[in-house]
């Protein structure tokens, strides 16, 4: 019998128009939309294998946030992993951020959370505002896996979803699939 399918979902968040559809399109269907529509909210699914373990990966495209916003409930229950997006062209996306994985926290109630930052639209360079230094930083200071991509391009779209599969697999491992030290008696 061939080893069974692991079911893994993401949310993928940010504020709006940074490309989070873009990136997920791209990811899922391997073509970049290049029409703005905002999201209210998509799912999509796909295969995928990492390291010869094969996945079905949900992800959940949420809507542009913004530091206002109530965070969705749903956003926080039986997700196993984020993908925050900011823009390059955008310095108020980048500090978003922030505010997006405080919540992020509070309704999971978990210090560590298998997460990927990724600045997006790095086709836009003459635009750039947020410096890759800058997203370094952010993502070292989370102890987060960071990525510049282009959704356009398809440039490293693939390496975001690789890291945080092995990111979110890192997390199951050591969240009791492994013997507990604590003995009650």
């Amino acid at each position: 019998m061939p080893p069974q399918r692991k079911q893994r979902k993401i949310a993928i968040m940010g504020y709006r128009s940074v490309g989070k559809s873009s990136l997920t399109i791209q990811f899922v269907e391997n073509q970049f939309v290049d029409s703005y529509d905002p999201t209210i909210e998509n799912t999509f699914t796909k295969p995928w294998k990492v390291r010869g373990q094969d996945f079905e990966l949900k992800f959940v495209d949420t809507a542009g946030q913004d530091e206002y916003a109530i965070f969705p409930a749903q956003h926080s229950m039986d997700m196993h992993g984020y993908v925050l997006v900011y823009s390059i062209t955008s310095v108020q996306s980048f500090e978003l951020l922030q505010v997006l994985l405080e919540k992020i926290m509070d309704m999971t109630g978990k210090i560590k959370i298998p997460l990927v930052i990724v600045g997006n639209k790095t086709d836009l360079h003459r635009e750039r505002v947020v410096s890759t230094e800058e997203g370094k930083r952010l993502a070292d200071t989370w102890k987060a896996s960071f990525y510049e991509v282009s959704a356009r391009s398809h440039e490293s779209v693939c390496e975001i979803f690789n890291r945080l599969i092995t990111e979110m697999e890192k997390a199951d491992s050591s969240n009791g699939n492994e013997k507990s030290s604590c003995i009650i008696s």
